[in-house]
């Protein structure tokens, strides 16, 4: 017993090194400086001072942070609800027996595959552009002229075609994570259904969504992750400068942090930017707390 004892220390003791250096202390050090002044994250905390709760008033006395909180909430709830829908009838159609369903799968999970920077520069360049887009070809093909010419990278459209492209890229990864769920149903519960003349939609309604109430609360915290984590696109969709239609917090927090802006010098401001990335942690907590709640354990057990 001790033996093993010793053994288990020593294969433990590199995970926890790793987890105290690289998770721990930085969220401690984060959130205690969100309660300090402090310019640049290099600073000791020698001349750090104290102001409480004032960096969390700035935050949301300041417009373009309110801002980027609606621009998740609104990838969060929108975008959710697409990327879900569209996983899980993906899902369904391919553990339904369907022909190529192989090759249909990789195709779907490919996005994931590609870089998000490779990714945001197609749909830019090769999908959205006004002259030889794809959309731009349809819609000319179609005869739709003004949908042809329109600019879908313009102010007014710009959050909605970010949307768009994000979303067709995160379909894939929750696609995977429901028809893992969907193969661990027993197939008798399918066999009877169809014996006693259920149709498709009742099977899907009565036995498929009921044991993938677990599978929804991972996709969920998943997708609030990535949402809270939101960067890479609403930096190639305004490259320049922080945009309204783009903005996410992590962007803004990039911004106060490093001075990133092209067009105003920018007051760097890293206790403000802790306390974004504290806010952010507190969204993650509350996400996965409620889907717990939401969904028990004893829900989700076949």
């Amino acid at each position: 017993m001790k033996k093993n004892r010793t053994m288990i220390i020593i294969f433990l003791t590199p995970a926890m090194i790793c987890y105290l250096l690289v998770f721990l202390y930085p969220s401690i050090r984060t959130t205690i400086m969100s309660f300090f002044a402090v310019e640049s994250v290099s600073d000791p905390i020698s001349t750090w001072s104290f102001n409480g709760l004032e960096n969390y008033r700035t935050l949301f006395n300041t417009a373009i942070f309110r801002q980027s909180m609606r621009n998740i909430a609104s990838i969060w709830l929108v975008g959710g609800i697409g990327v879900m829908v569209t996983a899980l009838f993906f899902a369904v159609s391919l553990t339904n027996g369907m022909k190529f369903s192989k090759f249909f799968r990789s195709v779907i999970y490919l996005p994931n595959v590609v870089s998000a920077i490779a990714m945001g520069t197609m749909w830019i360049n090769y999908v959205y552009n006004s002259s030889y887009g794809l959309l731009h070809d349809i819609f000319a093909t179609l005869g739709m002229t003004t949908l042809s010419e329109t600019l879908w990278t313009g102010p007014d459209k710009l959050f909605w075609s970010m949307l768009v492209a994000y979303s067709f890229g995160m379909v894939g990864y929750h696609m995977l994570i429901f028809m893992a769920s969907i193969e661990q149903i027993p197939k008798d519960y399918m066999e009877a259904a169809q014996i006693e003349g259920a149709n498709v939609f009742q099977r899907f309604f009565h036995i498929t969504l009921p044991f993938l109430r677990g599978c929804f609360r991972t996709n969920i915290v998943m997708w609030t992750v990535f949402t809270v984590a939101f960067f890479v696109w609403g930096q190639l969709f305004s490259p320049v400068n922080l945009s309204n239609a783009t903005v996410a917090p992590m962007n803004y927090m990039y911004e106060i942090v490093f001075g990133s802006s092209a067009s105003t010098t920018t007051v760097r401001d890293s206790g403000a930017g802790a306390a974004v990335g504290v806010i952010m942690m507190i969204i993650v907590i509350i996400a996965f707390s409620a889907t717990n709640l939401i969904v028990k354990n004893d829900d989700v057990e076949l």
